[in-house]
């Protein structure tokens, strides 16, 4: 059975502002791991992109959704390399 996060374990959204609460496995389940904009039919959207990739476009994503970035936007990206697709 699928652990339940409150944040996707790629980007770190709260899955709960994910469209349809999260991404979709490979047999079209929600994935309580993952969601919209990182998972999608059992695959990542970016198999290719590094952490700091990933920092940079959550960063690109905040900017454009009007969050103060520099500080608030470090703290949360901060913890883009715990998450579980990063900590392998």
């Amino acid at each position: 059975m699928e652990q339940t996060y409150k944040n996707c374990q790629s980007c770190g959204m709260p899955l709960k502002k994910s469209p349809n609460g999260g991404g979709t496995n490979a047999d079209k389940s929600i994935s309580k791991m993952y969601c919209t904009y990182c998972y999608e039919e059992g695959k990542f959207k970016q198999p290719d992109w590094t952490v700091g990739q990933m920092q940079e476009f959550v960063k690109g994503k905040m900017k454009e959704m009007g969050f103060p970035m520099s500080l608030f936007a470090n703290m949360f990206t901060k913890k883009i390399p715990n998450l579980k697709r990063w900590s392998k």
